[in-house]
């Protein structure tokens, strides 16, 4: 039986695109940019990297990137992205919870969601941070976003959803957060790049910020920041709060 996360992107590659969370390409690759000291001999990785937009807005910028997405959907997308903007980018389906590269990369990203926390337990969860840190050199860097959990202990995570929503895209209903678990359950309805109504029973696990730096030092990454991660706008500067959704996690090995 497929998982909500993999019936999501069947045939989603254009409404995908459209989706509000996936408007700050420009300004995040700024900032990953400027992380690597905007070295174009570094080799990046963008797990769970959909429609490639990060893949491709780097590669414009004359990096080398290898996109890798569980979606075949998606990465057909982002392969005729490729071509339409005259970029090379190697796209490879794999799940990110089993990844047959050790030592290879400079970078590893996982923007917005990728792929972890969708997982349906945390011991995927992990694999996936596994296979991260696994892919990088000895002196690599992660970038990931992921779902801040100090958030639902101040927020209603339904109403911020609502709150976001735009004609179109993605709803969201019946959110219900477990505090044993950190995890927040709902429906969400989507229309596919055919116009089919889909009702998703989705899952997803919020994580608070010593956890990820706990996963993150089994993992032998040395240095870990965590910071909130704004839209468009990712900032060292901004520290994280409760008011954040999102955290932006930098661990160097």
């Amino acid at each position: 039986m497929k998982q909500w996360y993999e019936t999501l992107f069947e045939n989603y590659g254009l409404k995908y695109d459209n989706e509000i969370f996936t408007q700050g390409t420009i300004g995040e690759c700024d900032f990953i940019e400027a992380e690597i000291d905007y070295n174009k001999q570094a080799r990046i990785l963008d797990i769970g990297c959909g429609t490639g937009r990060h893949s491709i807005e780097l590669a414009k910028r004359g990096y080398k990137i290898t996109g890798i997405d569980l979606s075949e959907s998606l990465l057909i997308r982002a392969k005729q992205k490729a071509e339409e903007f005259d970029v090379q980018v190697e796209f490879i389906q794999y799940d990110a919870r089993n990844l047959p590269f050790s030592s290879e990369f400079d970078l590893a990203i996982m923007i917005c969601e990728g792929a972890f926390p969708l997982m349906e337990t945390d011991e995927m969860n992990y694999l996936i941070m596994q296979n991260a840190a696994k892919s990088l050199k000895e002196n690599g860097k992660l970038i990931f976003t992921t779902l801040n959990g100090l958030f639902p202990l101040f927020h209603s995570v339904k109403d911020f959803l609502e709150s976001h929503k735009e004609e179109g895209n993605a709803e969201y209903h019946q959110n219900s957060f477990d505090l044993m678990t950190f995890r927040d359950t709902s429906i969400t309805t989507i229309e596919d790049d055919s116009g089919n109504k889909k009702d998703l029973d989705c899952n997803e696990r919020y994580y608070v910020p010593s956890e990820i730096t706990w996963l993150l030092k089994s993992l032998n990454f040395k240095k870990i920041d965590i910071y909130g991660a704004k839209l468009g706008a990712f900032s060292r500067n901004d520290k994280l709060t409760t008011e954040d959704f999102e955290m932006l996690v930098i661990a160097e090995k």
